[in-house]
């Protein structure tokens, strides 16, 4: 019997499709491309020029507006500001995913976060440096309670940490609320100004940007995705976290606490959101607010996640791609492109995304397949 075997061209054509498919990083390019040309046809469709949505997106990353030949840093700054609550929330995600847990909570622990760091902004002393470095500390340590409470009961009494994130998140918002409102001449919409002193500082950042509002909390970003990757990738605790998140039985034979790993990892995630919180309460606003809804950076996290694979360096680059979306849509609008277009292209990045196992089921069935198929010809051949 004859066997029927492939160019080797095509042999290994095929080989670096199926490596190209296995690999997080080329499937996570590839689908932000499938995005975007799903967005480029939507364009179109509607009697649109995608050129308009190019060359917005083209402003906001380099600040440079190719129809009127004028560059602009600010549109640089905005779109760093809009990406660094993206990057810390995706952290958060990403950091109980790679325990093997769901933290759809992030949104909660950023509020609370963001309610901490205004009480510490507005009745802690004005120190300069201090005030605002404590509001942060404040931020991240009470969303590290809020996340870790979750852990603990997720460990303790085997409650899904999925259904205890959204109830929290409910809790979350409204306490806030309810808190925030009794600070003296507080109204429905904001509380009285903070002192200078509890503002991140941005001022030498502003000859850089045009006065946009970018501040310290983009190096504080940076050293949280180093941190991130620090724990993770080159510390116990990271190898037991990991551990824990690929086989909790296998960890929990190997001598590591399992218990203790869910507690730690969904309490670090939620010191992630929290910081997240406090940049944008002390980056952005000179008052706290009032929050009237959900600021939806914790939820958009998980988009973030998703697209970085949980990795430090992926989830900085989708955080800045996220952001870009979001900063692009007063663009968008002004050269007549909708700014819903950005919302659709995220949209089908994450379905995209969602189709990996699809993907690898493909590789793993062909596998099988050319497996079989080897095995019966050499049966044949024995014959």
């Amino acid at each position: 019997m004859s066997e029927t075997r492939l160019p080797s061209s095509k042999r290994s054509g095929r080989a670096a499709l199926d490596a190209f498919i296995g690999s997080n990083g080329a499937l996570s390019v590839l689908v932000v491309i499938l995005g975007f040309v799903c967005g480029t046809l939507i364009v179109l469709s509607v009697g649109r020029k995608p050129s308009g949505m190019y060359l917005a997106l083209l402003q906001t990353l380099t600040g440079y507006n190719a129809t009127s030949a004028v560059w602009n840093s600010r549109y640089v700054g905005e779109w760093l500001t809009a990406s660094m609550p993206l990057i810390l929330t995706g952290m958060s995600m990403g950091f109980a995913a790679r325990t093997g847990l769901f933290n759809i909570g992030a949104e909660g622990q950023y509020i609370i976060g963001l309610t901490a760091a205004q009480f510490v902004a507005l009745y802690f002393p004005a120190i300069p440096g201090l005030h605002w470095s404590l509001a942060l500390a404040a931020a991240a340590l009470a969303a590290a309670f809020w996340g870790g409470l979750v852990g603990w009961l997720r460990a303790r009494f085997a409650v899904s940490e999925v259904v205890a994130t959204i109830m929290l998140n409910y809790i979350a918002f409204f306490l806030s609320r309810y808190l925030t409102r009794l600070i003296p001449d507080a109204n429905t919409y904001r509380t009285p100004s903070f002192p200078e002193t509890a503002l991140i500082p941005r001022s030498f950042l502003d000859p850089l940007t045009n006065h946009s509002r970018l501040s310290v909390g983009i190096f504080i970003v940076l050293f949280c995705v180093l941190l991130y990757w620090l724990i993770l990738e080159r510390t116990k605790l990271g190898f037991e976290l990991r551990a824990t998140g690929l086989n909790r039985n296998a960890a929990s034979y190997a001598g590591i606490s399992v218990d203790r790993s869910l507690t730690i990892s969904m309490a670090i995630s939620g010191a992630f959101a929290g910081i997240a919180g406090a940049i944008v309460a002390l980056g952005s606003f000179n008052y706290g607010r009032v929050l009237g809804g959900y600021d939806n950076y914790g939820f958009n996290g998980i988009a973030v996640a998703l697209v970085g694979n949980s990795r430090a360096g992926g989830t900085l680059v989708s955080g800045l791609l996220f952001g870009m979306l979001a900063s692009a849509q007063p663009l968008m609008q002004s050269r007549q492109i909708p700014k819903e277009i950005t919302w659709i292209i995220s949209g089908l990045v994450v379905i995209f995304v969602s189709l990996r196992a699809g993907f690898r089921m493909l590789i793993e069935w062909r596998a099988k397949v050319a497996a079989a198929r080897g095995q019966t010809d050499s049966e044949a051949r024995d014959v």
